[in-house]
């Protein structure tokens, strides 16, 4: 058994119902998605920033985020069909996309996969297809444009090739949801979040709070989008971890800028 599941993770609930020193799994244990909307997966974004705003250190998440983040990126995980990131975390520093042994349990005693389906989507730029993401047991998907030089993924691996340079996020959620996906949780970068925002397709944001205040030009969660519209969320929940606090945020259809 993990040390995560040995030594329980404590937080506050400060909004709604608050309550004190509570375990985060208790916690975390009514947590389900809305609907997804007609025709296509429901979309989310779980990401880690200083308080600056910043997703990166030295070019990576790493160290933005407590173990106890971590583990609600886990239990995030879990209650998506399908979780995915793109091509540049996997070149940069690798991914690990799985919920952990605890949770594979729980979720096949659910009747679901051990794991969601995991989901790498790149350009036209080579794949390395070296790393441990490809080396796993659970249905994994790599969708790559339409000039990538790869012509065959791993084995275990179903590779997609997009008709346009760049996948179109829209091509993409509908070809997970032919596959009968109806949730899947992006974990950036922040580009391929953009990209998602972009095309009105964020129906909810898991944002993590660091303590850190980091003052660089690094990444923000979303790469910044020429004339955006803005979307004004709704606050579904806020824990707070010793100063970290985790947030979670529900937006209507694209175009809304009301709650």
């Amino acid at each position: 058994m993990s040390s995560e599941i040995e030594e329980p993770h404590r937080v506050d609930r400060l909004w709604p119902d608050p309550a004190r020193d509570l375990e985060l799994d208790e916690a975390m244990a009514g947590f389900t998605l809305p609907a997804p909307p007609r025709g296509r997966p429901l979309m989310a974004i779980n990401m880690v920033t200083s308080i600056d705003g910043r997703a990166q250190i030295d070019g990576t998440a790493e160290g933005l985020g407590s173990r106890t983040d971590r583990r609600l990126m886990r239990l995030y995980r879990a209650a998506f069909d399908a979780v995915g990131s793109g091509a540049g975390t996997l070149r940069t520093t690798g991914i690990w996309l799985r919920v952990g042994d605890d949770l594979a349990a729980r979720r096949s005693a659910e009747g679901r996969a051990p794991n969601p389906v995991e989901l790498v989507i790149a350009g036209s730029t080579p794949v390395p297809t070296d790393g441990t993401w490809f080396q796993g047991d659970e249905p994994r998907v790599l969708v790559v444009g339409a000039r990538n030089p790869m012509t065959e993924a791993p084995t275990g691996t179903e590779l997609l090739r997009s008709p346009g340079e760049r996948p179109d996020p829209r091509w993409v959620v509908a070809e997970l949801f032919a596959r009968g996906i109806s949730s899947l949780l992006l974990e950036g970068g922040p580009t391929l979040n953009a990209s998602f925002l972009a095309d009105g397709l964020i129906d909810e944001v898991y944002w993590t709070v660091g303590a850190n205040l980091l003052g660089t030009d690094a990444l923000p969660m979303i790469t910044p989008l020429k004339g955006a519209a803005p979307r004004r969320g709704q606050l579904i929940s806020v824990l707070r971890h010793e100063s970290e606090l985790f947030l979670r945020y529900r937006f209507g259809p694209a175009g809304s800028i009301g709650p």
